[in-house]
This record gives structure tokens, sequence and C-alpha cells, in this order.
């Protein structure tokens, strides 16, 4: 990971990490081999500088973590889903400026 405040979640520790986290959760669905994942990529390094402590930002490897992105449906990378005590609160699909992305996590805090 390209900065301390972005985490590498797995599917053995999604439930604890993003699902059971006190502070909304926004999750990064990438590949390494993915153009637009690697564009977005200093963006939610960004984020999360900006974020921390109201807000824990992490990225899922869909190639190494199969299990949850087929269990919330990530069909095109990169997907951003937003999380909140546990659920979806919105997600966007695709290679987006930060002020989409500062205004899906808007919806949370």
């Amino acid at each position: 990971m390209a900065s301390e405040n972005v985490f590498a979640f797995t599917d053995a520790d999604f439930d604890r990490d993003v699902l059971q986290s006190e502070i909304p959760v926004l999750v990064d669905f990438w590949a390494t081999w993915c153009a637009p994942c690697k564009a977005i990529a200093p963006l939610i390094d960004t984020i999360a500088a900006e974020y921390a402590g109201k807000v824990k930002v992490g990225k899922v490897n869909v190639d190494e973590n199969q299990a949850t992105p087929a269990k919330y449906s990530v069909r095109g990378i990169p997907t951003i889903i937003l999380f909140k005590g546990g659920v979806v609160v919105d997600q966007i699909v695709g290679g987006v400026p930060k002020s989409q992305i500062d205004a899906l996590i808007a919806k949370a805090l």
C-alpha cells in the first residue's frame, strides 16, 4: 500500500475490519492489472489521509480475495463501496473524480 492510512482487507478479516467497524469504511475493490484502479490509487491515499480517524479506508484485491467481491456483486473494477454499521451505504463503479468520492463519504458522516 502506498499510504499508512490505507488498509488491506481480505476475505478472512472483512467482517471484523469492515462490517464491525465503529466508523464508516470506504472499500476500494481493485486488481493489479486494472489501469483505472492504478489511476485512482493516489486519490484513495489522499482520501485516507484527509478522513483519518473519521473514515477507515482500505482495499480488497479481487484476484486474491474472491468471496467478498462476489458477496457484494462487484462486477467491474474499480468499485468503491461505503459501509456504515455493517451495511452498504452506497457505491461507485469506475474511475471518478475526488469530488464524487467526497460526496459518497458525506452520506455516512
